[in-house]
């Protein structure tokens, strides 16, 4: 059973393995430096269907894109599962069904609800900072508490997804209304 103090451990692994450069001498990582390696380490998290197991991984972003080349940085020469991994930006909800992984853009805030419909039913791992995405059916949704960076995952969605979040993962979710009080 992991205790706080390993599921922090866990956190700063995690970040430790996958952000290895600041923004400049003595700068800590940029929010979207952070959430471009969570999005990376979510991926080693999940189990899609045998089905959607094969090939390449695609990472795709729909709508305006925050990360300014981070998630490229993040993923450069990098495989998850023996998979390497692509990293596209989509415009419109139908092109996001080819994709494993979709970062939903805060610009598609109104789309939102039509976009998570849209991906309903498939093997989409769909990930937000929109405020109350996991709500509107979305998977995993970033919340941020001062300048950390948390998540909430919507295990419903998750499972109608037919996607198996690993315990470890589900463990450093917070409640949505509770990001100041850390891991569950």
């Amino acid at each position: 059973m992991l205790t706080r103090s390993k599921i922090r451990l866990l956190c700063f692994a995690i970040l430790a393995c996958t952000v290895g450069h600041a923004t400049s001498a003595g700068a800590g990582p940029t929010e979207y430096q952070l959430k471009a390696a969570f999005l990376y380490n979510f991926i080693k998290f999940v189990e899609w269907p045998a089905t959607s197991q094969t090939g390449a991984l695609t990472l795709c972003v729909l709508g305006k894109d925050p990360f300014e080349g981070e998630l490229e940085r993040a993923t450069n020469g990098k495989t998850v599962n023996g998979r390497p991994m692509i990293i596209r930006r989509v415009n419109d909800a139908a092109a996001a069904q080819s994709c494993q992984v979709l970062f939903v853009s805060s610009s598609e805030a109104g789309r939102a609800p039509e976009v998570v419909k849209k991906v309903a039913g498939l093997s989409v791992l769909t990930v937000s900072d929109i405020d109350r995405f996991s709500d509107l059916g979305g998977i995993i949704n970033f919340l941020m508490d001062g300048q950390k960076v948390r998540f909430h995952i919507n295990q419903i969605a998750a499972e109608r997804a037919s996607l198996k979040i690993s315990s470890k993962l589900l463990q450093l979710s917070v409640a949505p209304d509770e990001k100041s009080k850390g891991p569950r």
